[in-house]
């Protein structure tokens, strides 16, 4: 039975035919032990149906060892998004729910040359001397995670320093309580050294990174 319905598969139809260059999704699943990965799998391979744009590889997570090393997948399901170049955006757990629209619009923008930031952000971005690590802890029922997860994933498509992650609290509950999730989004930054919640508009959210320290640059406020 399929994911979505001939309404809804009309209208991400329409919003896939944006992209402009083919995007790879690369897939981490496995066949036992983890009860969103056939969801997630269906979800991928209908939307494929939909683009010529869009490939979808799938790796058995045990079997891609190397691969997921490669790309930082320590967890499933996983979903790294790499367009022209191999980019550090990834989806652990679903993208369902309102994060949907946030994984339909990383596709887009994964498939141009340019991702819609201020100047002042990309200059920050620029000065950038060592990586940063965003984490943001969402649910599918949160109206305010994906301006989060999608401008944590910007950051991530416009510099090779910034990984970012979407990480379903419900799907991965011990990383939940870990970071001390109570309410989300929760964004979690290079383990801990900053977090803070909210979808927060663009300069307050990069405004909370710039506490990484002096070598992430200036302020936007200063």
């Amino acid at each position: 039975m399929a994911l979505l319905s001939d309404r809804d598969r009309a209208r991400v139809k329409e919003i896939l035919g944006k992209m402009e260059t083919p995007v790879t999704l690369h897939y981490f699943t496995q066949e036992f032990e983890c009860d969103s990965c056939k969801v997630t799998h269906e979800l991928l391979e209908e939307l494929r149906t939909l683009t010529p744009k869009l490939n979808v590889v799938v790796y058995e997570f045990k079997e891609g060892e190397g691969e997921a090393k490669r790309l930082g997948v320590d967890k499933i399901p996983a979903i790294v998004v790499e367009g022209s170049k191999a980019f550090h955006v990834r989806y652990f757990g679903v993208p369902s729910g309102y994060e949907f629209s946030a994984f339909l619009e990383d596709l887009i923008d994964a498939s141009r040359t340019t991702v819609d930031v201020s100047a002042d952000t990309k200059a920050w971005l620029a000065s950038l001397r060592k990586p940063v690590h965003i984490q943001v802890f969402v649910t599918p029922t949160c109206p305010y995670c994906p301006r989060a997860v999608r401008m944590a994933h910007k950051l991530a498509f416009l510099s090779d320093l910034v990984t970012a992650d979407m990480v379903s609290a419900n799907e991965f509950p011990h990383l939940a309580m870990k970071y001390r999730v109570m309410g989300v989004p929760k964004i979690i930054v290079n383990e801990g050294e900053v977090e803070f919640e909210g979808g927060l508009p663009e300069p307050a959210f990069v405004e909370q990174l710039r506490r990484l320290g002096a070598d992430t640059g200036p302020s936007m406020y200063t």
